[in-house]
């Protein structure tokens, strides 16, 4: 991967106003772990009821990668911060499920690899033996929550979300000298090579196994428009998740599998470069999600640093008008208001679209990172 000129020139600068409003959004909401924000300002998740939420690891990841561009002590502290506030997850079974990764490599395994804390490496291997812990050997997938909602039996769920959670095993693999970790990580990953990605390189976002006999049994539309269709965020899930789960483990049908994601993916961005919740939702629903925009953007420029020539190109190119249409079109500059993007949606039928969710604004902050070869590797 390599930007022109002109592209260098404009991450840059990107990035450096980037970096000037969060230096004022992390003195404001330095006590805070957010969601989103009200009239401009950060929520806070770090109460007893909303802390084991799954997106409760991002603003510390934001944080760490803050610190790694400047150096600023503060940085780390508010990081720091948050992942001892998530010391209450851990021991809470009921708040533990698949996204282990999401909360502790962007915190206590972030930690750990920029200062050596020995209590931060302890966090990170407890989650990452509960998340070896949800393991299904009939099935050969990880379990994604725990089991009731109230509605469904979930013992056989599996989403396309966990392949991001994987490198957490991997870490602890690598750490501990232990194969267990990736040989449970690459056997989920095999698993979702044939049962979620389809033919065309869409994903399913649920998949429901047979838990006592293996198998799949069918598949869920989830938070996407319905069965079949192409949620985005999904996809981005799994671009990202087999390009990390190739660079862990070399398996070269993790990359061609990351490799016809991306195709997809690239083939059906909008001429504006912004992305819709669905790659399938009816033509007269124009719903976005910078999320999804945001989270492919890294996975394409990963990929781009795996091939050479045209090809790489092709991803960073793509990477780039995405990141490009975020910044014009669906990005908050005032500097008064916390978030960065502004049009994100965690599902498509919510009752509420395009407002700002912090895991958009982590991953824009680590894309941007990313392309000026600043960024601290937390996958």
């Amino acid at each position: 991967m390599q930007l022109n000129e002109q592209q260098t020139k404009w991450a840059m600068e990107t990035l450096e106003r980037v970096s000037h409003k969060l230096e004022k959004v992390s003195e404001r909401s330095k006590n805070k772990i957010p969601y989103t924000t009200v009239d401009g300002i950060h929520d806070d998740w770090s109460g007893r009821e909303k802390i084991g939420w799954w997106t409760n690891g991002f603003w510390g990841g934001m944080m760490w990668q803050m610190y790694a561009l400047t150096g600023k002590e503060f940085y780390k502290e508010i990081a720091q911060d948050n992942e001892k506030k998530l010391d209450a997850v851990l021991m809470d079974y009921d708040k533990l499920d698949h996204d282990n990764g999401f909360k502790w490599l962007p915190t206590a395994v972030a930690d750990y690899r920029m200062t050596g804390n020995k209590a931060s490496r302890n966090r990170g291997l407890l989650a990452a033996a509960n998340l070896a812990g949800r393991y299904n050997s009939a099935g050969r997938f990880i379990r994604a929550w725990n089991n009731w909602d109230g509605e469904h039996d979930r013992t056989g769920w599996a989403i396309i979300d966990c392949m991001m959670n994987l490198p957490l095993l991997y870490w602890a693999s690598e750490e501990l000298k232990d194969p267990r970790f990736a040989q449970i990580a690459v056997s989920h990953a095999n698993t979702a090579r044939d049962c979620f990605v389809r033919g065309d390189g869409s994903v399913n976002h649920i998949v429901s196994f047979d838990p006592a006999g293996g198998g799949m049994i069918e598949s869920f539309g989830g938070q996407g428009y319905a069965v079949g269709s192409s949620w985005t965020r999904g996809q981005s899930w799994g671009l990202y998740g087999f390009t990390l789960s190739y660079l862990h483990t070399g398996d070269t049908s993790f990359l061609e599998t990351a490799e016809r994601i991306a195709g997809y993916f690239m083939a059906n961005i909008p001429e504006s470069g912004l992305i819709p919740v669905d790659f399938r939702q009816p033509a007269d629903v124009s719903l976005e999600d910078s999320t999804a925009a945001a989270i492919a953007a890294c996975g394409l420029i990963e990929l781009s640093r795996q091939k050479v020539g045209e090809s790489g190109s092709i991803y960073l190119n793509a990477a780039l008008k995405m990141l490009t249409a975020l910044t014009e079109k669906s990005f908050n500059w005032n500097e008064d208001e916390d978030n960065l993007l502004t049009k994100c949606t965690a599902a498509y039928h919510d009752k509420e679209h395009e407002f700002s969710i912090i895991y958009g604004d982590y991953y824009f902050l680590e894309a941007m990172m990313k392309l000026a070869g600043r960024e601290l590797f937390i996958w």
